[in-house]
C-alpha cells in the first residue's frame, strides 16, 4: 500500500527538474484552456529537462490568463491563431473539443508546427488523411496522442501475447465503462455539433486497443448497438444523435472482438454507482492474457497470464527493465518523452504511425455507420493557399 500511495502521489506531484542548457527545450502550446491539458502535458513537463510549456490560447483572454496564470504558463493568448502566429511555439498540443482537431490541427501544420493530437484523431478519416498529408507537405510531425501505448505495461502485456505463450488469437473484448456521473450532463462529449459521442471519445481506445492486442485490422462490423444520451430536462423535440453507450462486435480475419464502452453507466437503482470497467481480455487457444485498468495503469494495474495446465500468473509493469522512466511516470510521460525522443531524432520503441490513426478514425466511421447514427459529417476543406485545397492522400477509405 505504501509503494501505491507513493507511485500515485509522485504522479500526481512530480520531481521538478531544471530545464535543460545543453539543447534548447522545446516550447509546448497548447490549444484550449482544457481540463486534460495538466495531466496530459503540463505536470509530465514538470520532469522533462527538454520541455517549456510556453502557451496557451482560449477563445477568451481572460481564461487563457487564469489558466496560464494557474500552471504557471509563461504567454495567454485570446484566439487559436494568435499563439500559431508566435514563432517561438514549436510544438502544439491541439486539446480542443473533438471537432475542432482538424481546423486547428491543419492550422497549425500551415504555421510549421509539430502538433500532438488529442484523440479522437478528427471526425473522419478523410480528415485525418489530409492532417497526414499537409505534416508531411510541410515537413513537421503529426501524432496522435494514445497515450496508454506508450506505458511498459502495454507493451508488456502486447509482447506476452506475441510470444505465442496464449497461442493463436482467437477473441479480443475491451470494456471502457465509467461510472455514473464520471461525465456530467452538459459536457462537451455529449455535444454532436463538437464531437461528441462514447465511442468518438471512449470509443477510439476501444478500437485502438482491439486492433493494438490482436495486431489486425478489422475486416467487418458484425454489430454495433448504442444507448442514446438524453438530459433529465430534455424537452420534447430533443434529438438523440449522440450515444452516451455503444456496444460492437467485430471480424478482424479469424479473430472476433467485442467493445464495450459508457461515459456514464447507469447507478444501481438509481442510487449506487457502478465500478468502472476497463479492461482488455485476449483469448488464444492456448490460453488467454487479462490486462485490468490498460488505460491508467501507473494507478494500479494487473496483466494475468492463464495457460495449458490451469496456470496463472499475475504481472505488474510500471517501470521497463531497460529505457528510460520510473514508477511513477504516467501514460502521458512515457508519451511526452516519446515525443521528444522523436523530434530531437533519437529512437523511440513504441509510435502512432499515420496508417495507424486513420485506420482507426476508419473504423469508429464505420462503427458509427453500423449502428444506424451515420457517420459524422466532416467540415469544410482547409485551405493550404489561396488556390490550392488540402492534400489528399492516395489511400482510399477502408468499407466495413
Amino acid at each position: 500500500m505504501a509503494s501505491l500511495l507513493k507511485r500515485v502521489y509522485t504522479a500526481f506531484n512530480p520531481p521538478i527538474v531544471p530545464k535543460s542548457t545543453s539543447v534548447k527545450p522545446l516550447k509546448f502550446g497548447i490549444l484550449g484552456a482544457a481540463n486534460i491539458g495538466p495531466l496530459a502535458l503540463i505536470v509530465p513537463a514538470k520532469s522533462h529537462p527538454e520541455v517549456v510549456i510556453y502557451a496557451v490560447a482560449a477563445r477568451n483572454l481572460a481564461k487563457a490568463q487564469a489558466y496560464a496564470k494557474k500552471h504557471g504558463i509563461e504567454k495567454a493568448y485570446e484566439g487559436y491563431q494568435a499563439m500559431l502566429d508566435d514563432p517561438e511555439v514549436d510544438v502544439v498540443y491541439n486539446a480542443l473539443p473533438n471537432a475542432l482537431h482538424y481546423e486547428w490541427t491543419m492550422k497549425a501544420l500551415l504555421a510549421g508546427k509539430h502538433v500532438l493530437n488529442e484523440k479522437p484523431f478528427s471526425d473522419t478519416a478523410e480528415e485525418a488523411r489530409e492532417m497526414f498529408a499537409l505534416a508531411e507537405k510541410k515537413g513537421v510531425v503529426l501524432v496522435e496522442a494514445f497515450h496508454y501505448r506508450f506505458h511498459p505495461a502495454a507493451k508488456r502485456a502486447k509482447e506476452i501475447i506475441e510470444s505465442g505463450e496464449i497461442g493463436t488469437v482467437k477473441e479480443v473484448s475491451v470494456d471502457l465503462m465509467l461510472s455514473g456521473g464520471s461525465i456530467p450532463e452538459g459536457d462537451i462529449r455529449y455535444e454532436y455539433s463538437l464531437g461528441g459521442g462514447a465511442f468518438m471519445d471512449l470509443g477510439s481506445y476501444v478500437m485502438n486497443s482491439i486492433r493494438y492486442f490482436s495486431s489486425s485490422n478489422p475486416t467487418s462490423v458484425e454489430e454495433a448497438s448504442y444507448e442514446a444520451y438524453q438530459p433529465r430536462a430534455a424537452t420534447s423535440d430533443y434529438i438523440k444523435n449522440v450515444d452516451r453507450r455503444m456496444e460492437v462486435k467485430l471480424k478482424l480475419g479469424g479473430i472476433k472482438a467485442t467493445g464495450r464502452c459508457d461515459l456514464s453507466m447507469p447507478n444501481i437503482f438509481g442510487i449506487i454507482p457502478r465500478f468502472p470497467q476497463i479492461r482488455v481480455l485476449v483469448q488464444g487457444d492456448k490460453g488467454s492474457v487479462d490486462f485490468f485498468n490498460f488505460v491508467l495503469p501507473t494507478v494500479y494495474h494487473s496483466i494475468t497470464v492463464k495457460t495449458e495446465g490451469g496456470k496463472k500468473r499475475v504481472e505488474k509493469v510500471y517501470k521497463a527493465k531497460e529505457g528510460k522512466g520510473d514508477e511513477w511516470w504516467t501514460t502521458w510521460r512515457f508519451q511526452l518523452e516519446a515525443v521528444v525522443d522523436h523530434l530531437r531524432g533519437r529512437e523511440t520503441d513504441v509510435w502512432i504511425t499515420k496508417e495507424d490513426s486513420i485506420a482507426n478514425m476508419e473504423w469508429i466511421e464505420n462503427v458509427y455507420e453500423k449502428s444506424g447514427l451515420g457517420r459524422r459529417p466532416r467540415p469544410e476543406p482547409v485551405i493550404v493557399s489561396e488556390s490550392q485545397p488540402a492534400p489528399v492522400a492516395d489511400d482510399p477509405p477502408t468499407q466495413s
